[in-house]
């Protein structure tokens, strides 16, 4: 039996208080003036069609003594249900005032018991008395109990964060920060952002609406894991607004655990690997049979199933019943064979394919915002002080504030924060540059909290305290190698024991109990940490063991490069270029754990870490690994960049970058290494670099910046659609001085990023395209682009559409076009800028001699605004291209752009969709294209222009409606 606790009587009062505003009273005087028992009456055949459970009212009234056994015997011995819940009625109204109140508390408490009566609860404005607040409610419907009973241990499960050591417990409520979660259309566009954990399963950004599954991705410490468990405690406490009765969650690295004869059900993977009933387990099942809709899977972890297999090949299984593979189990669920109608919540790392027809939405990660890491860092640290003391270091160091938008990253940095300011005077955190510093400093902390010597005690190095415990870690570092080439990130007690890994290792905090996965819970298995300490612990192992020779250390980085050569680097290339050839490969498939592995080990074995290892391992091995990485990745890039197409871009040569470009600049920066940098910027061949799409962070600016000062020659950068934001724009600080061309459209950028490119780019005046769409710029940020457009006398292009300027930023950005000479295109798309905006660059068109296109589309310009610039145009003798969609223009203001066009002969064309103009203006147009025969489109359509009324323009086909 569930008892289902009262609301206290302070949030009761809270609830009658907000009853009794004006439009309430009528409903609430009801209730207060009016008996209870009148009230049964009233709405009695509702209630006899509605209650479908008389086994909960009955139990509860007899517990609390308001009717006796015999009399809920005899109200049970009628032969239909209607008949039972009418006697009911009656025998509740025979009992008084008081029973009739308890009655209707128990259908008010128990509304997973009765929910087809929460509307009427509603209407009525009920709320429990005093008196009633006193009275617990006993559920005993089986389904009711499970659903609390999952709820129950879900709390349990996803109260704490387990942090730092396994006995160390954070509430998660103190801990948890939103992250910056983005709508994916079905081509990798961003589509918008999610703002609360629920609208993940409304209609918004719905690619496939037959399908059911909410697939989410991120990179490697993003956050994938910790936002599951935010929505399962949420749920738990019934504070996610989704409609959601059953929550099973699952990791999926529960699917490696079985072995290729095993079958399992769904019932069986249901109720044996997640939550088992007290009763009733076949009634149930059959209720969640009945209301799929009702239940939701969460699945984190896909890329880590380990198996080979195609996804095509898994047969159709539409039987909750039928025992099969695991694997293909899912995979019927996640298609919708199983269950149909169920939700489904996938996450997996960034690259992990899955088929769009098995997608309903698709989410990115895409870590900490600006705003994010300052809700964090104020939860994390409560001191005002050393919440200053942190944000000035952190603003001191851009590199190590950009990895704080990777919240794993910003909890260790925190956390070696957090222990220097207990146990130093001063922390030390920010003379560290690479993510190899961070997590060598997170292995030193976690020593030294194990041991009594604190890190503030004299002669205690890094080196050394490495050195007392190298036994530990090479044994962890073994164990992760192992299991990094065999993509395992799960290991069974006996793997452990192998291994021999001691408790004391264990309480290190490195490897944490990860839960049981046999059905029974019958044997423990353990992880580590997070899926990048295992590779650091791997890495650390590959340089300390002298028995690994070079060429194995050159191995790893050949499992990253594999695209690179042969047919597989083919299939890459077609993909970037748009095409889709078939090429079996395992759908689960992803090498983000050798990639963090041969990340580390840069770090590991740059020449600044050589004094780390003199005490773990000889100088020679060392040497002889370092070299080799050190050629290795020089070729790399060299071999990436000239196997990719190159393709002309207005005077650039411009190539396309995969995602694997960004890793290997991510290593090269580990390395600190001049020479190797040096190396890299000569083997770039082509003059204009496209990173769009490829999840670049603000951190890794640092590492395209550290190759790009380097080149000689001036080079083109576009990074478009990425999450660089303010701290790259910071970054890329050393290598403004070569860039020709900045695209950062869709990145989070900011005023304060305006500010910085303003500041670089005006030093040296060599930019000629800005792209800035779809950032957060406002009027304060637009002052600093016309800086940028006035000063710059080669800019020729300014893409800023969909940003947050209005008239104030669109009359400066307008002043600045007016000036320069070299402007020829201006992308204003999706701002509001309004008439006094539109007037503003009326003057700026007016007599331009440079301005060939124009986009000021969806900026809420109206008739006054609309009539200057048709004007101004008239004495304008550049513009070809002028886009003026979805605003507010009306046939007045097609009048006065036919007017134009009867002197105007150099607009080409005149975009006008979704306004305001009617039949009317559509025939101004049609008159003036008698006599102006230069331009060669108008289009208009998305107005208020019937078909009937179209056809008398068909003979006109520059008229586009």
């Amino acid at each position: 039996m569930v008892e289902v606790p009262d609301s206290s009587s302070e949030n009761a009062c809270a609830s009658m208080d907000s009853l009794c505003q004006p439009g309430m009273q009528q409903q609430v005087s009801f209730i207060l003036t009016h008996s209870f028992i009148k009230l049964l009456k009233v709405h009695r055949e509702l209630l006899v069609d509605c209650i479908k459970n008389t086994e909960c009212v009955l139990n509860n009234l007899m517990k609390h003594k308001y009717i006796s056994n015999e009399e809920a015997e005899l109200s049970q011995q009628h032969p239909t249900q209607a008949a039972k819940v009418r006697k009911i009625l009656d025998l509740v109204a025979s009992k008084g005032e008081e029973t009739a109140e308890y009655f209707l508390h128990i259908l008010y408490q128990a509304n997973e018991v009765y929910t087809d009566l929460s509307p009427w609860l509603k209407e009525i404005q009920y709320q429990p008395s005093e008196c009633m607040q006193s009275k617990s409610v006993i559920i005993t419907d089986a389904v009711c109990q499970y659903i609390q009973k999952i709820k129950h241990d879900l709390r349990q499960d996803t109260k704490f964060v387990t942090s730092y050591v396994q006995k160390e417990d954070i509430l998660l409520d103190d801990t948890y920060a939103e992250t910056l979660m983005e709508l994916i259309n079905a081509v990798n566009e961003t589509k918008g952002t999610i703002s609360h954990l629920e609208d993940l399963f409304n209609d918004t950004g719905v690619i496939n609406e037959d399908a059911e599954t909410v697939f989410v991705t991120g990179d490697a410490g993003v956050g994938k894991t910790i936002l599951l468990q935010r929505l399962q405690n949420l749920w738990s406490k019934g504070e996610l607004g989704a409609d959601i009765k059953f929550f099973f969650k699952f990791r999926c690295r529960i699917f490696n655990s079985f072995k290729e004869e095993d079958k399992i059900s769904l019932r069986d993977l249901m109720f044996k690997y997640n939550c088992y009933p007290d009763k009733d387990a076949d009634e149930i099942f059959s209720y969640i049979r009945q209301h799929p809709a009702s239940v939701l899977f969460t699945l984190d972890g896909f890329d880590e199933i380990n198996i080979d297999c195609d996804l095509n090949d898994i047969p159709d299984i539409s039987s909750p019943f039928d025992p099969t593979h695991p694997v293909a189990l899912l995979m019927n669920l996640l298609r919708g064979k199983l269950l149909k109608g169920s939700k489904k919540l996938l996450t997996a790392r960034t690259g992990t394919n899955l088929p769009l027809r098995m997608v309903r939405k698709r989410v990115t990660l895409k870590g900490f915002s600006k705003e994010h890491l300052l809700q964090y860092l104020k939860k994390f640290f409560k001191n005002k002080t050393h919440q200053t003391l942190v944000l000035t270091q952190l603003e001191a160091n851009p590199h190590l504030c950009s990895l704080c938008s990777v919240p794993l990253f910003c909890w260790i940095i925190f956390k070696c924060y957090e222990h220097f300011q207990s146990t130093c005077s001063s922390p030390r955190l920010l003379n560290y540059v690479t993510l190899t510093d961070i997590y060598l400093l997170m292995l030193e902390v976690f020593l030294n909290r194990s041991s009594k010597a604190g890190l503030h005690k004299k002669n205690n190095s890094q080196s050394e305290t490495f050195k007392a415990k190298r036994g530990t870690l090479m044994r962890l570092g073994k164990l992760a190698k192992e299991g990094i080439e065999n993509n395992n990130f799960i290991f069974s007690q006996e793997q452990i024991t192998a291994a021999k890994i001691s408790e004391e290792d264990l309480q290190l905090g490195f490897v944490k109990t990860a839960g049981h996965y046999d059905g029974c819970g019958n044997q423990s298995t353990h992880e580590f940490l997070h899926l990048t300490l295992q590779s650091f612990f791997a890495a650390f192992f590959l340089v300390v063991d002298e028995e690994i020779s070079a060429k194995e250390i050159i191995k790893f980085f050949a499992k990253c490069d594999s695209n690179l050569t042969g047919a597989r680097a083919n299939v890459l290339l077609l993909r970037c270029l748009g095409y889709n050839p078939h090429h079996r490969k395992d759908p689960f498939e992803t090498n983000e754990h050798l990639q963090f592995t041969t990340l580390f080990l840069c770090g590991l074995l740059s020449k600044i870490k050589r004094n780390l290892f003199k005490h773990l391992a000889s100088t020679r091995s060392v040497q002889r690994k370092r070299s080799a990485l050190k050629a290795y990745l020089a070729d790399c890039v060299k071999l990436h960049l000239k196997n990719l197409p190159q393709a002309p871009f207005e005077e650039f040569l411009r190539v396309q970058a995969l995602p694997r470009f960004v890793w290997l600049m991510r290593y090269i920066f580990e390395t600190q290494s001049e020479a190797v940098a040096s190396l890299a910027a000569k083997g770039i061949c082509a003059d204009y670099i496209k990173l769009t799409y490829c999840n670049a962070f603000s951190a890794d600016c640092s590492a395209i910046a550290n190759i790009l000062r380097h080149r000689k020659r001036s080079i083109a950068l576009e990074l478009d659609n990425n999450n660089i934001n303010d701290y790259g724009v910071k970054e890329l600080i050393p290598c403004f001085d070569k860039l020709t061309v900045v695209r950062l459209s869709v990145n989070q950028v900011t005023d304060d990023g305006a500010k910085v490119l303003a500041e670089e780019l005006t030093k040296y005046k060599i930019i000629k395209i800005l792209g800035l769409y779809r950032n957060q710029i406002t009027d304060v940020g637009a002052q600093f682009v016309a800086r940028v457009v006035e000063e710059c006398p080669c800019l020729r292009t300014l893409k800023i559409g969909l940003n947050k300027i209005t008239s104030e930023g669109g009359k400066l950005l307008a002043q600045a076009i007016q000036k320069s000479k070299a402007i020829k295109d201006v992308g204003m798309w999706g701002n509001q800028i309004g008439d006094a905006g539109a007037i503003a660059f009326a003057e700026a068109i007016r007599n331009h001699l440079s301005l060939k296109e124009l986009s000021l589309a969806a900026n809420g310009i109206s008739t006054e605004g609309g009539k200057s610039l048709a004007t101004a145009l008239r004495d304008n003798k550049s513009l070809e291209i002028f886009w003026l969609t979805e605003n507010l223009l009306n046939d007045e203001v097609a009048k006065i752009f036919t007017e134009t066009l009867r002197v105007n002969k150099s607009l080409l064309h005149l975009w006008l969709i979704n306004n305001k103009i009617t039949e009317v203006g559509a025939n101004h147009f049609f008159e003036i294209l008698k006599e102006n025969t230069t331009i060669k489109e108008i289009c208009l359509n998305g107005n208020s222009i019937s078909a009937e009324e179209a056809k008398k323009f068909e003979k006109e086909k520059r008229i586009v409606l």
